[in-house]
């Protein structure tokens, strides 16, 4: 006689069983699935409650996961293959990554691993838990679930990277030979660091030493550097600190936003990997041949807070304005507060900068702001040292964003000001 504890367990599996089969049967003229469904699979870890799955034996021989697994770990899976589906030869490859620039990456990587003649193969994905983008919306997977998700991988989502679980799904079923992390967004210990016999190579978008940390590209271009660059480089303990296996670097247009840098180092980053991959795989690159990186050269590119996003023309040159709204264009942003006609009692108004140049002209200071006199001028906004920054792009609060001639127009003939001193 069965036990009623076990009545749950086994109710769920037959859910299971049922909602799957119905999924495989609506997904198999678009999957290439065969008409036998492989078994129902029950794995019990000590301390941990059972998992259900149902794989499905493919036309081209894969096994192909099609349910959710259900358990209480600490760490989610998403539809995915199995990470040895293939007994191949080739190195296993674990990619970590999270937003679009390394979702991009993953891709180029994957399609590189399917040539005749590659070395290696993509076993696994890793990446951030999906998020909720509405209190009670659906779950959206990253960028990088998404891709994985499409190309059929392993996928894991710990909650933290020393999770104990996680550590122990790699250990035991990954079996990565090599790890690639592209801004995954986590630390990762050194249990995670001891696995791989190749190790693991990070892609960071600046030329180490300078700007360790979580905000190269912003901070690099704040600091009005040129050239700038991509680093590809063995993780260790210490953030960013790993020696160099290569390294690549760009000249810039000085009005070059971190929107449109960031997607481009690292799309010259990836390539540097894919290149350094081989000897990598051969152990002609190791930790000890690679490039040891100058302490004495190090820079920190410290995360950036909200509040730097606000523009000091009392304080900063329009020079140091301009480098701080490239710098800023994907997150926090730059702005400045104005002052909206004679009357002193109008509430000030809170108007993000989008898009600015410095010309190469001075002026008297002054607080007033005005357009300049050439059809696709912008606002000039002259600093405390007489340097002009010209406000090409702007958007004030609830308003679109748009050219310095629509804010003039909506202006009606009032004067404007900036204002210095709030939120000082």
């Amino acid at each position: 006689m069965r036990s009623a504890a076990s009545t749950p367990n086994n109710l769920l599996a037959t859910i299971v069983v049922i909602s799957t089969m119905a999924a495989a049967i609506l997904l198999r003229p678009c999957h290439g699935f065969q008409q036998q469904l492989g078994a129902v699979s029950r794995v019990a870890r000590s301390g941990v409650s059972p998992s259900y799955s149902l794989r499905i034996r493919r036309a081209d021989g894969a096994s192909q996961l099609v349910a959710l697994q259900y358990n209480t770990r600490s760490f989610s899976r998403l539809y995915s293959s199995s990470p040895d589906d293939d007994s191949s030869e080739k190195a296993r490859i674990l990619f970590l990554g999270t937003p679009d620039v390394a979702a991009t990456s993953l891709k180029t990587i994957y399609e590189q691993s399917q040539s005749p003649d590659s070395q290696y193969e993509v076993v696994g994905v890793v990446t951030q838990p999906p998020k909720r983008r509405k209190r009670r919306g659906k779950e959206i997977p990253s960028p990088v679930g998404l891709v994985a998700e499409e190309l059929g991988i392993y996928t894991l989502c710990p909650e933290k990277a020393r999770d104990a679980d996680f550590l122990d799904e790699l250990e035991n079923d990954v079996r990565p030979d090599l790890c690639i992390t592209a801004a995954y967004g986590q630390y990762l210990p050194k249990r995670f660091l001891a696995l791989p016999k190749f190790g693991t190579l990070n892609i960071h978008p600046s030329l180490l030493p300078r700007w360790r940390g979580a905000s190269p590209v912003q901070r690099s271009l704040e600091a009005g550097d040129n050239p700038v660059g991509v680093s590809v480089l063995f993780t260790v303990s210490k953030m960013d600190a790993g020696p160099i296996v290569a390294q690549e670097s760009l000249e810039i247009d000085e009005n070059e936003q971190a929107t449109t840098l960031l997607p481009t180092l690292f799309d010259i980053g990836t390539k540097s990997l894919i290149d350094a991959l081989p000897k990598v795989i051969k152990g002609d690159i190791t930790m000890d041949t690679a490039t040891v990186q100058d302490e004495s050269l190090v820079a920190e590119a410290s995360m950036i807070d909200s509040s730097e996003g606000q523009l000091w023309p009392t304080k900063m040159s329009a020079q140091e304005c301009h480098n701080r709204v490239r710098g800023f264009s994907m997150w926090p942003g730059t702005f400045l507060y104005f002052q909206v006609g004679d009357d002193e009692s109008n509430d000030p108004v809170k108007v993000k900068v989008v898009e600015t140049r410095v010309l190469d002209e001075t002026a008297e200071p002054t607080n007033v702001i005005e357009i300049g006199p050439k059809k696709k001028d912008g606002l000039r906004l002259v600093c405390s040292d007489g340097s002009v920054l010209e406000m090409l792009k702007v958007q004030p609060a609830t308003r679109n964003v748009m050219d310095a001639k629509s804010f003039v127009n909506g202006l009606q003939g009032n004067s404007v000001r900036w204002l210095s001193g709030l939120d000082e």
